[in-house]
């Protein structure tokens, strides 16, 4: 396990402290915040974007631009927030390149469970279509919100401080969100409810 001058495991310490000595100059440091966070920050832009190649692509500018703009973390607030908030600056230039909205049609591939028949399979595959569909409805920042707190488990606290609002203000984003997303849900459904 490697140790720091003091002895202590690296792997004890916080984001903040790493980045904080990436910010200071010693940027090797940021390999351990890639490792930690790369397949969090991939799943982000998969979940966005439905594509995986552009996902891959995203998160290197993430950390692109992680180095390129350290002198700017004052570690005021926890890193995943800053890395996020730089994370949704990369999608919305992507998106701006790009001129257009990516299906997330291919984003959710699972295998089938072997205990389930054939017929389950393809109505929970119909269904998770579908959702993936009524969810790529979603205005961007909707789909954020949702993805943040639903996929990638972030807490309303530091979504509050991503998006600059309250957390009262997040809650009500988030039930609108979902709100939204099981109104366009049942319309795609041909207006059944389950």
């Amino acid at each position: 396990m490697k140790t720091d001058e003091k002895g202590q495991p690296v792997t004890s310490f916080s984001d903040n402290r790493i980045m904080e000595d990436v910010r200071d100059g010693r940027v090797e440091k940021l390999a351990l915040l890639f490792e930690r966070h790369h397949v969090m920050m991939f799943n982000f832009f998969l979940r966005l974007s439905g594509s995986r190649e552009a996902s891959e692509d995203l998160v290197q500018e993430v950390f692109l631009r992680i180095l390129k703009y350290r002198k700017t973390f004052q570690g005021q607030s926890k890193f995943t927030v800053w890395m996020y908030q730089i994370a949704r600056n990369v999608h919305i230039d992507h998106l701006r390149k790009r001129g257009d909205l990516v299906s997330l049609d291919d984003q959710f591939e699972e295998a089938a469970s072997p205990e389930i028949s054939p017929l389950e399979s393809l109505g929970r595959d119909q269904e998770a279509a579908l959702l993936r569909r009524a969810l790529d409805r979603l205005p961007v920042k909707k789909r954020e919100i949702l993805i943040l707190s639903r996929f990638q488990d972030m807490k309303y606290k530091d979504l509050a401080e991503l998006f600059g609002c309250r957390v009262g203000t997040i809650k009500s984003h988030v039930h609108r969100a979902i709100k939204d997303l099981s109104e366009i849900y049942r319309e795609l459904q041909g207006g059944t409810v389950s």
